[in-house]
């Protein structure tokens, strides 16, 4: 689950269709309601977008958003082709990808007040 504002239904649904290529599984954008799937696997695992109007969700999201930490990870076969194309799309780092202890990750901004990680094995 990843949250937004509620005055941006519209601007989440489509950062994940049209910039990151999600698919919409569930769009109902008068009910605050959308869920996105891989297109690789439209059947798996959604990713529920949902507004952030209550205290509790709006105070963890701007927790974990200013304290760095990212609310998904997604894993890249190439993790710089990956970078170069989402850049190309107007995504805003965070951290261009760098080695770790395990691979490689980078972290972008959800223009809906989450971060993401992509991250590399290797």
């Amino acid at each position: 689950m990843l949250f937004y504002a509620r005055s941006r239904p519209l601007e989440a649904h489509r950062f994940y269709t049209e910039v990151l290529g999600f698919i919409t599984r569930l769009y109902i954008p008068e009910a605050y309601l959308a869920i996105v799937a891989s297109p690789e696997e439209p059947d798996g695992t959604g990713l529920l977008l949902e507004p952030n109007n209550n205290p509790i969700a709006k105070t963890y999201q701007e927790a974990l958003y200013k304290g760095g930490f990212p609310v998904i990870v997604m894993s890249a076969e190439n993790i710089h082709e990956e970078f170069d194309k989402l850049r190309q799309r107007g995504v805003v780092f965070r951290k261009e990808p760098a080695k770790t202890d395990v691979g490689i990750e980078a972290i972008f901004e959800d223009s809906c007040g989450n971060l993401i990680q992509i991250f590399q094995m290797g």
